[in-house]
């Protein structure tokens, strides 16, 4: 089954859900994908800095792992294609009229955005009032 590529029907379905927890972005130098599977990252990245994990702000807390903001993971439950054009340019777009800053990271099925943790509720409602219009 193939996801959505229509931006109209991405938007109206769009269906933001918060994610259970709080979750926080670490940096690793010298470190490779697969290393630090323990943590249980939900999303990592390799960059020429290092390697980047997105993990539970109780992970590493547990782990005294240092970190600078602490985020809030909201699913789109609207099956997009990874070819969908404009999705990502709305949420963001969207967001930033309301002051928030969109970490986007796109999986097969769904999008995920994580926004400063303090203003989850108010991007979910700028996200549903978004797919109303």
């Amino acid at each position: 089954m193939t996801g959505e590529k229509n931006l109209g029907k991405l938007l109206a379905t769009l269906s933001p859900m918060l994610i259970e927890g709080e979750f926080v972005f670490c940096s690793f130098e010298n470190a490779r994908y697969g290393d630090y599977a323990e943590l249980e990252p939900i999303a990592s990245v390799s960059e020429s800095e290092g390697l980047t994990v997105v993990i539970s702000r109780a992970q590493a807390d547990q782990n005294n792992l240092n970190y600078t903001l602490v985020f809030r993971g909201i699913s789109l439950k609207v099956h997009s294609s990874l070819e969908a054009v404009g999705l990502t340019a709305a949420l963001s777009t969207r967001l930033a009229e309301h002051g928030i800053s969109a970490n986007v990271i796109a999986g097969y099925y769904h999008d995920h955005v994580f926004v400063q943790s303090e203003l989850a509720e108010k991007a979910i409602q700028a996200l549903v009032e978004l797919g109303s219009q």
